[in-house]
């Protein structure tokens, strides 16, 4: 008894920590219930993106160059949140792949969308490998594919393009494309899809399904996507550019920001502003 006395006071400093603990845990998790987030991770070259749903459900789109994924996702992410529902690898380029398998090593990952090609290089075939590893359910996107975060708010992602087998096309026409919505809000998700992809895909869809609030510029603000048409079927309020600064390939391209600029269409890079974030509440965005 005289022992239960002597550590009491330390023993009731740890039972105050944990309850600060779990308190604040909980107040983390339900203090943006009603948002729906969106997180342009800086990764340096390479795109990543973050969306977490209001009911908790987390997607991860393409997984830049390395392991610089996991330090951008630890700054918006739940704490001690150990698991992702969803990735989308848009292609599988180095620059959009790389981190995932680390990712794979340090988070439970449920499901995999992935494009239908394969490249022959160690880091597609070490994700793959611990896709299989990991038992994780794969799916490979299609035009049409509808898929729900959020039931209850109506949140989803519908896949438009690839519209068929992409198994012979150079990697970047291969890329997957897709809009997110909730209520009045909406994100163009582009990968690295250039000008051919954004034809086939104006051919396809008309300008209410195109029309988003937010464009993640093709394949890096490169001249080789984001034609004026596309721009301006898309008529974003913002677009956001996933770059390096001063990377070797010059991006964001002149003629890209001539583009914008003439089209009144503003910009942020992640090079500039590090990871950008947006939050809606179904009507109102802001970021």
């Amino acid at each position: 008894m005289k022992y239960f006395k002597k550590y009491l006071p330390y023993i009731l400093i740890i039972l105050l920590l944990l309850a600060g603990f779990f308190i604040i845990k909980k107040a983390y998790s339900t203090s943006d219930n009603k948002y729906l987030k969106v997180v342009f991770l800086d990764v340096g070259q390479g795109d990543a993106i973050y969306i977490e749903a209001p009911n908790g459900r987390q997607v991860v789109i393409d997984g830049g160059p390395d392991a610089k994924l996991l330090s951008s996702l630890a700054k918006v992410m739940p704490f001690a949140d150990r698991s992702i529902d969803m990735i989308i690898a848009t292609h599988g380029d180095l620059d959009h792949i790389g981190g995932f398998p680390l990712l794979l090593d340090n988070y439970k990952v449920t499901s995999i969308v992935e494009n239908g090609a394969t490249a022959d290089t160690k880091i597609f075939e070490s994700l793959e490998k611990k896709i299989l590893k990991n038992k994780i359910n794969k799916i490979i996107a299609r035009r049409g594919m509808h898929i729900i975060l959020d039931e209850e708010k109506n949140i989803y992602i519908d896949i438009l393009y690839p519209d068929r087998d992409i198994s012979d096309f150079e990697s970047n026409d291969g890329s997957i494309v897709g809009k997110l919505v909730y209520g009045e809000s909406s994100f163009m998700f582009t990968g690295d899809a250039g000008l051919y992809v954004e034809n086939l895909i104006g051919w396809n869809e008309n300008n209410t399904i195109l029309d988003s609030d937010v464009l993640k510029l093709g394949h890096h603000g490169s001249r080789t996507s984001s034609s004026i048409l596309w721009l301006e079927k898309v008529s974003p309020e913002v677009a956001v550019i996933s770059v390096n600064k001063n990377n070797k390939y010059g991006h964001p391209h002149k003629e890209i920001l001539e583009r914008l600029s003439n089209l009144k269409i503003p910009f942020l890079s992640t090079a500039d502003s590090g990871n950008i974030i947006f939050k809606s509440d179904g009507v109102n965005l802001v970021y």
